[in-house]
């Protein structure tokens, strides 16, 4: 792999971890900010949770994207199961 590939696939990884980061960091945000106006407004009626729940969800979602899946799925994975279908293929033939 040249350098300049190098940096390509490093820069587009360094932006999905960033991503993932503010992601994480706005969900936490948002949650407090909705926590305090639902203790503040209606402390006997507590909705904040649903959307803590459902966007928890979705953060961990993107977490797996990020730093599970991209180990399995990765452009080597992608090498290695072509290589892998071709010899199948020919195999059959």
């Amino acid at each position: 792999m040249k350098e300049e590939e190098k940096y390509k696939e490093a820069k587009k990884r360094v932006n999905e971890i960033k991503g993932f980061y503010s992601h994480f960091f706005s969900y936490i945000g948002v949650n407090i900010i909705l926590l305090i106006i639902n203790f503040t407004t209606s402390p006997s009626n507590l909705w904040f949770y649903f959307v803590t729940a459902f966007w928890g969800i979705g953060v961990f979602w993107h977490a797996m994207g990020v730093f599970v899946f991209e180990k399995f799925l990765d452009k080597n994975w992608e090498k290695r199961k072509i290589k892998e279908l071709i010899k199948k293929y020919q195999e059959t033939e």
